[in-house]
């Protein structure tokens, strides 16, 4: 599936990076780019110095590891990457979130690693600030709340590949209890794609007892639907799942993520219940004063998973945008990071494909979920994986385009009554697929319908035909399917407009449409139309021609307001 690797990883441009027989970086001469000025960000970019060599779709040779790159090394636009830094600027200051930490790479070159706003900042619910806010940094931790739940999963399928359990197998064969109430018939697969039947959620941190007393509450705990019937995302599943890693390996959660995923992988700042001496280094959450904890800070937020001891199946784990970039780039190399393999080629490909296409809208893999457009935006796709944290986290992992987006926030802080973190996350993901440029026929420039919700964009000329006629032009489009769509539309008066051919929507690479225009056709335009939802990588417009009876060839002179042309 994947391409061939490098061993030694070549830094495009500036210099290079030598791995050691186990992928560890070794050395390199060369360093993250430091943020743009404005003079910069403002530079209109020609043919030679955008178009990269690796283009959407085709990410080219991916490094056994993550390392310092360019940006035209990883085949990506500058400009794109440099307006990251103004949206989490202007989101901090909206109050979407205290601060953030963004990440993104390609093919193994990080080309954009920043830290915005403060780690800490309130004393309270109420606003009050502390007196020595701290600062966010590259490497400020954070919890990553429901993103653990592909840790579960993860550990979860390295039992499996040993023959411990097949998907299919009733949990209750490896957890009796787990019978009770009606549960004999749930499967492992069900856990891991949450159709088990569970209610979303129950307040477990308000039962009595320890973290076995709890886990047994779940264990015996009823279901709200039949096994297979619905998808219900619920906390209940990871837990559940995490019982049977406990019992399979003999080791408790946190132990075996340790001993087999995160120090194979040198993810040294991943961990569940970090020890008091890194607090000043990890990112505040929320005031609870219901767990009589105050600011949580350093600890788990989730109630659930505090009260299991910081170790559960569905939150806990702690970790920096650089580990969890670790983690994904595995998934991107089939498995392996360097010369460490976690997971064999064919668990990945179970992990990262639909187990349940009977859900439309829900596609989900075993843990991850794929091509959520609400938070992957123009990301998404049927092969981009990712998940999301109640605490402001997100990761989007776009196997087509061997690219990993990240955005880790603090959103909770101090309190969870903030807005939703997506109207963050979605343009985010955005700016990072606009940044992997789409490959213009003949390098040519091509107009381009842009990005936005509530579109009604229109590309038109005049053309003033006393024949029919044939308009051919040649297309791209990654369009939200059946959401939004591109229309083609003629007017005969000037002011009445009518469609004509089928409306374009979904993806589908370059290729040539026709549709017939009638004789009386004073203008033709093409209109893009979006909902408020999820923008895909957009519509692209190219070589549009008239062919009138006698062979002869119009060129309409186009123009829109909100298109432009361009050649990425």
């Amino acid at each position: 599936m994947k391409k061939k690797t490098w061993k030694l990883a070549l830094v495009a441009g500036i210099g290079f990076s030598i791995l050691g027989s186990n992928g560890t970086l070794i050395h390199a001469d060369n360093s993250l780019p430091p943020k743009p000025t404005l003079e910069q960000k403002e530079k209109k970019y020609s043919h030679k110095n955008v178009y990269p060599a690796f283009s959407w779709g085709d990410a080219g040779p991916v490094s056994p590891v993550l390392h310092p790159g360019s940006v035209r090394g990883a085949g990506m636009v500058e400009a794109p990457l440099a307006d990251i830094d103004d949206l989490m600027e202007s989101k901090i200051e909206d109050g979407v979130m205290p601060g953030a930490v963004t990440f993104v790479a390609r093919k193994g070159h990080i080309v954009q690693h920043e830290a915005y706003g403060h780690a800490a900042l309130y004393t309270d619910d109420q606003g009050t600030e502390m007196d020595n806010p701290v600062a966010m940094e590259k490497d400020t931790i954070f919890d990553m709340a429901s993103i653990s739940k592909v840790f579960t999963t993860t550990a979860a399928m390295q039992l499996y590949e040993k023959g411990l359990f097949d998907l299919d197998d009733p949990v209750a064969d490896h957890i009796p209890e787990f019978a009770a109430n009606g549960k004999e018939q749930v499967t492992i697969r069900q856990l891991m794609t949450h159709t088990s039947g569970f209610t979303a959620w129950v307040p477990l941190y308000t039962q009595e007892g320890n973290r076995e007393d709890r886990l047994q509450y779940v264990l015996e705990h009823s279901l709200a639907n039949e096994p297979g019937t619905t998808y219900t995302y619920s906390d209940l599943n990871m837990i559940t799942l995490s019982v049977l890693i406990e019992r399979l390996s003999g080791q408790r959660l946190d132990e075996y993520v340790k001993e087999n995923i995160t120090e194979p992988l040198g993810m040294k700042d991943t961990m569940y219940n970090p020890p008091a001496s890194l607090k000043e280094r990890i990112a505040a959450t929320e005031y609870q004063p219901w767990t009589d904890r105050g600011i949580v800070w350093g600890e788990v937020h989730d109630e659930n998973a505090w009260s299991l001891d910081g170790v559960a199946g569905h939150a806990g784990v702690f970790s920096t945008a650089q580990d969890l970039a670790i983690f994904a780039h595995m998934y991107l190399n089939e498995g392996s990071y360097g010369g460490t393999e976690i997971l064999k080629p064919e668990t990945v490909k179970l992990l990262a494909e639909n187990q349940i296409p009977e859900f439309p809208g829900d596609d989900h893999g075993l843990g991850w979920e794929l091509q959520q457009g609400w938070y992957m935006d123009a990301l998404s796709g049927s092969m981009t994986l990712g998940h999301t944290g109640y605490t402001g986290t997100s990761i989007a992992v776009s196997q087509s385009n061997d690219t990993i987006a990240i955005l880790l926030t603090n959103r909770v802080h101090p309190t969870r009554e903030t807005v939703s973190t997506n109207v963050a996350r979605r343009p985010f993901a955005r700016l990072v697929a606009d940044a992997i440029p789409v490959e213009m026929p003949k390098k040519e420039t091509s107009w381009f319908a842009g990005y936005g919700d509530q579109l009604n964009r229109t590309l038109k000329g005049e053309i003033n035909l006393d024949e029919p006629a044939v308009l051919s032009f040649e297309t791209w489009h990654r369009i939200e399917a059946g959401y939004d769509k591109g229309f083609i539309e003629i007017t005969r008066d000037g002011e009445n407009w009518e469609q004509v051919g089928d409306a374009l929507t979904g993806n589908k690479d370059w290729h040539t449409n026709e549709v017939t225009l009638p004789a009386d056709t004073q203008q033709v335009r093409f209109r893009y139309q979006t909902d408020s939802y999820t923008n895909g990588r957009g519509w692209y417009i190219n070589n549009a021609a008239i062919t009138l009876e006698d062979g002869s060839v119009i060129n309409p002179d186009l123009s829109g307001e909100g298109w432009e042309l361009r050649n990425y």
